[in-house]
């Protein structure tokens, strides 16, 4: 079953979104309880530069989705990096 460009790129936008906005209640949980101890700084550090290459891999293909949801999860992603290692 062949989609159309706008049905696939519709899908990978919706599915880009969803996977993005779920990193938000973690990292606001995190700025307002400041409690990191049970978040491994490792897998997110590991986490992050997946993402960084997911967002390097949309740059080269030219897919927004795939640009805009790594951008902003690497966004999230390194600010709950920074506030394991601000507050342990």
């Amino acid at each position: 079953m062949a989609l159309s460009p706008l049905s696939t790129e519709l899908i990978g936008s919706a599915a880009a979104l969803l996977t993005t906005l779920c990193w938000l209640p973690q990292a606001l949980k995190l700025l307002r309880s400041r409690e990191t101890r049970d978040l491994s700084l490792v897998a997110y550090v590991a986490f992050s530069g997946g993402v960084f290459l997911w967002l390097l891999y949309g740059i080269l293909i030219g897919s927004v989705p795939v640009m805009a949801a790594n951008a902003v999860t690497l966004v999230l992603a390194l600010g709950i990096v920074s506030l394991k290692l601000r507050y342990g």
